[in-house]
This record gives structure tokens, C-alpha cells and sequence, in this order.
């Protein structure tokens, strides 16, 4: 049996049909928003990667602290023979626990919309790891996931705080659709960002060298060459706000003057008055008490909470009930 296998299960036009979908739909309701997935094209995941080097932004750092002491805990706690990743992108944090449960652990299967970023991940593990089998699957789990045939106990993780994505409901939907997934006796493992000072918030999303700002303006850049818009990434600025109500960072792009964004792929031309913002991304932040009744609404139970020596950040891992 080969030690890699990839599984398709999107559509090779999916990406730009949801592209359009969100776009339709995003620029032409009040307030405007776009969903932050759209990011993410090749410039837009270097800057990701440059933001999380950034001093501002701590979630990368504080949550691989937790991994790098937490992981022999994790697999002892778990006994996972399959871990199952979704959104893995470079599994670069996930060393710590294929390393942990290793030589128990007998699949690692992530799950990615990004076939290129499955594939360079899973060839940099396999050349350290040979003992390693790798299913990986280009899927978009936030639809609904049907998991391969794998050895339980199994080890779902959803890292990075990527939850804090999704509004309310949809944090309650995707739960209830990982609950599915999973046996009695398996685990999910959660990345939660924690409520902290509003400086500090702000600060992560609005770094001093505008390296989020770019990120930001990138949704544009996308806009632009996939569906031949001419949005000027200069005609807006970044904007990052703290909800205290909702507790969450809003990112957003305000237009500095009154302008129109033809978009003729979609023959559609959105006004903008001056001012006025589309929402890019919702990240919720979380305390431990609001986890752990979201966990067990869709029916996990909280077993173990570790946080980074600052409490910044969490990992929360709950078993299937």
C-alpha cells in the first residue's frame, strides 16, 4: 500500500463558482462583506505567513507553545491511531502531534481546498516520517465531510483558530457536521483565540508594518484578476475593530472616496459611497466557559483545556458523546 494517497471530491471549477456566488451575494447587500476564504490565493497565503512571524501576532506562536508542550498529553489522552486535519494547509504545527503519536498512529489524513498546499505538505512529511501513511483529501469541509475509512480512535483538529471564522450559526452547524464524523471514543481538538485587551486584538489585526493591511486589500486583488474587475486596492484602507459586544475582530476595507467597482464577468457594477466598508473577516474570540457549551450543543464533551503561559490562546480537545 502506497504511503500517500489523494482523494478529490471538489468540483475543478467549484473555487470560482463559490468565488461568484460570494461575490454576487456579498457586494450587493447592506452592509456589504466578503468571506475571508478568498484571501488566500498564492500572494495572499505568503502574507499569512509573513503576518504570523509579525510581533503583533501572537496566535501562531502561543498555540505551537501549547502543541510543543501538550502533544505527548494529547496522544496519551487519545490514543489516536488516525489524525484527521481540516484546513491543514503546510501542517507545519502538526508535527508535534504526528510526532507524539507516533509509532501508534496509522493515518494522518488532511483536509484542504488547496490540492498544491496537500500536496507540498504531504511530501515534506513523508520524506522526514517514511513509517508515515498519508490520505489526504481536496475537500471543503465547512459542506459536509465524509472521512475515508480509518482506524479509530481518531483525532479530528481543527487548529489555528480558524472557528473564530464563522459567525454563530455556522459555528454551530460545522460542530454538529464534526460530531458526525466522529465514534464514540474519538476526539476533536480545537484552536480557540481567548478575549483579551482590545489593544493587544487590534494590534494582531492592524500590525505597524502594514502587512495585514496588504492581506486585507489582497481580497481585491483576486476580485480583479479572476473576474476582471477593476477594484483599485488604493481607493480603500484597512480598518480592524474590536466588537466588545460580540467579542469578535472585525477586518475591513473602507472606500476613501465615493467610487463604483465594475465587475463585467459577473456584468455587475457596485457603488461605494465615501467611507463606507465592506466587512472582509469576522474572528470571534472566545472564553472557556462560551467552548465548552458550543462543544456540547453539538454533542462533545470538554475533556482537557491548555492555554500558552500568557493565556492567549487555547487548545480544548473533547471527546465524542
Amino acid at each position: 500500500m502506497s504511503p500517500y494517497q489523494l482523494t478529490r471530491t471538489l468540483d475543478p471549477d467549484a473555487a470560482g463558482a463559490d468565488l461568484r456566488t460570494d461575490v454576487v451575494h456579498g457586494l450587493t447587500r447592506s452592509p456589504k462583506e466578503l468571506p475571508p476564504k478568498w484571501f488566500y490565493d498564492a500572494r495572499g497565503s505568503e502574507l499569512f505567513e509573513e503576518i504570523t512571524r509579525l510581533p503583533e501576532y501572537y496566535p501562531t506562536r502561543a498555540e505551537r507553545e501549547i502543541l510543543a508542550a501538550r502533544a505527548p498529553e494529547i496522544a496519551a489522552e487519545t490514543g489516536a491511531r488516525t489524525l484527521v486535519e481540516l484546513g491543514s494547509g503546510s501542517s507545519e504545527k502538526t508535527r508535534f502531534l504526528i510526532d507524539a503519536l507516533l509509532p501508534g498512529l496509522e493515518g494522518y489524513v488532511p483536509v484542504d481546498v488547496s490540492e498544491s498546499a496537500l500536496t507540498g505538505a504531504a511530501e515534506s512529511l513523508l520524506a522526514e516520517r517514511p513509517e508515515l501513511r498519508v490520505h489526504a483529501l481536496v475537500a471543503d469541509f465547512t459542506r459536509g465531510l465524509a472521512l475515508p475509512g480509518t482506524p479509530g480512535p481518531r483525532l479530528v483538529a481543527f487548529l489555528g483558530g480558524t472557528i473564530g471564522n464563522l459567525l454563530p450559526g455556522e459555528r454551530r452547524t460545522f460542530l454538529r457536521s464534526v460530531r458526525s464524523m466522529l465514534a464514540p471514543g474519538d476526539f476533536l481538538l480545537l484552536g480557540t483565540d481567548l478575549v483579551k485587551d482590545e489593544a493587544t486584538l487590534v494590534a494582531a489585526y492592524d500590525d505597524a508594518a502594514g502587512v495585514t493591511g496588504e492581506f486585507n486589500k489582497n481580497v481585491l486583488a483576486v476580485i480583479d484578476r479572476e473576474l476582471g474587475a477593476d477594484a483599485d486596492p488604493d481607493d480603500f484602507e484597512h480598518v480592524a475593530v474590536w466588537d466588545a459586544e460580540r467579542e469578535w475582530i472585525e477586518m475591513r476595507l473602507r472606500a476613501r472616496r465615493a467610487l463604483t467597482v465594475k465587475i463585467p464577468e459577473l456584468d455587475l457594477v457596485v457603488p461605494f459611497a465615501a467611507g463606507e466598508e465592506l466587512r472582509t473577516e469576522v474572528s470571534a474570540k472566545f472564553r472557556q466557559e462560551g467552548v465548552r457549551e458550543e462543544l456540547a450543543a453539538a454533542g462533545l464533551g470538554l475533556v482537557r483545556w491548555w492555554t500558552d503561559s500568557g493565556d492567549r490562546f487555547a487548545l480544548s480537545l473533547a471527546a465524542a458523546r
